[in-house]
């Protein structure tokens, strides 16, 4: 046996594969519901704690830029940390990092002290990254015709502590008021728990490690060999990317300035944390569908389709009235569903044409442009809105999010 090798992952390799697929799905299923709770916090009252430390509505951007850059560099870790050990620790460190962020930002505002602030949402950024690389967890070991219901699987599973963990925004701020805290530091208190507790259970339980287990059996058997790229296909590639990023930009610039947008036309924080669950569960429920029409119609399609939501939603949101929660709602719910499309037409790409000799460290610097891509979005949202209005911000997405379209000869070179 060789001594780098997991024993877990040498005795499992010859188990059933179905089996072993189905115990890390769970176990991701489950890790998940806590992160989505974890991920809402800061998409909820980031931008407000920020308005509220700095009284500055121009800079309500700056939470969104900075936990999704902190994601950028999570990114970059995770990505490498699983390529050297596999998907156990390097999920389990990332949600980790994601907790100790949560609590930095309670302290922050419990101190008033901008700067901590700001250095704990970078850090909390790592939860958002590792959310995002979980995915990648559920596809290791599909089969090539079933990888986007697994990739869907998984991400389905954030749906359900996303929905929640917006909606507990008043209630976990109530509490965080009763013992003395800022009432906006409420959701960040749950998400030290949710991400902690998604830590966890990756670290206990993901055993076999599917990414080691992938690698084995591909060494294992001569076919497999076959089934696998022997180098990226550039095309696909740079096209997953193109598409992946694009739906990051465009949905984080839109989502992070609803709340303030609402909150400027007099709506609470129970009316923001509904409209932004809502939000959640688009970007995330849809999945198993989204899955399966991937695997039908392929990624390119579902890609195109995803720049179109992202424009229909961009426009509702422009030209919805002030005082209506429910058109926003749909408009909000339409840009997750676009994000959804993008993000599993774009991953089922990237797992499609990477190797696994150099699968995870690939995704690692992919999932580092999507943080850029969403701390660009989070940044110059504020600045946008300021400068014009937040009709002129979603449209400007909305039509940002067609360029998909241009790209789509990329994937058609390699196919």
């Amino acid at each position: 046996m060789n001594s780098t090798t997991p024993p877990s992952t040498v005795n499992l390799a010859g188990t059933a594969p179905d089996a072993v697929q189905r115990r890390v799905l769970t176990v991701v299923f489950y890790s998940q519901i806590l992160s989505g709770a974890g991920l809402a916090a800061g998409i909820t009252v980031g931008a407000l704690l920020a308005q509220d430390m700095l009284g500055s509505a121009g800079l309500a951007g700056l939470p969104s830029a900075l936990y999704t850059a902190g994601s950028a560099l999570a990114a970059v870790a995770v990505g490498r940390l699983t390529q050297a050990r596999g998907r156990r620790p390097g999920l389990a460190a990332g949600y980790l990092a994601g907790a100790v962020g949560s609590v930095g930002v309670v302290l922050a505002a419990v101190l008033t002290n901008p700067a901590l602030l700001f250095a704990a949402l970078f850090v909390y950024g790592a939860g958002t990254a590792t959310n995002l690389q979980a995915r990648y967890a559920g596809a290791d070991l599909a089969e090539p015709t079933h990888r986007a219901r697994a990739l869907s699987t998984v991400l389905v599973a954030t749906t359900l502590g996303g929905v929640v963990g917006p909606n507990l925004a008043a209630p976990t701020g109530d509490l965080a008021s009763a013992i003395g805290i800022p009432y906006l530091a409420g959701p960040f208190m749950l998400a030290a728990v949710a991400y902690g507790a998604a830590a966890l259970v990756l670290a206990v339980w993901l055993r076999p490690d599917p990414l080691l287990v992938a690698r084995t059996r591909h060494l294992n058997r001569a076919a497999a060999a076959a089934a696998v790229p022997k180098r990226a296909r550039r095309g696909g590639l740079v096209f997953g990317a193109v598409v992946m990023v694009l739906t990051q930009l465009v949905m984080v610039a839109i989502m992070t300035m609803t709340p303030v947008h609402m909150h400027r036309h007099g709506h609470g924080a129970a009316a923001s944390g509904f409209v932004i669950a809502m939000h959640v569960a688009a970007m995330y429920l849809p999945s198993p569908l989204t899955g399966r029409l991937v695997d039908r119609f392929g990624p390119g399609r579902i890609a195109a389709a995803s720049g179109i939501t992202l424009l229909a939603a961009g426009v509702l949101a422009a030209t919805a009235p002030a005082d209506s929660v429910t058109v926003l709602t749909v408009a909000l719910a339409l840009l997750g569903l676009g994000w959804n499309f993008g993000l599993i037409s774009g991953t089922t790409v990237i797992t499609e044409t990477v190797p696994l000799a150099t699968r995870a460290k690939t995704q690692g610097v992919v999932d580092v442009a999507i943080a850029i891509a969403g701390a660009t979005g989070g940044m110059a949202s504020g600045l946008v809105t300021a400068a014009t209005s937040f009709p002129v911000l979603a449209v400007g997405g909305g039509m940002l999010a067609l360029l998909i379209l241009p790209a789509l000869p990329l994937l058609a070179k390699d196919r």
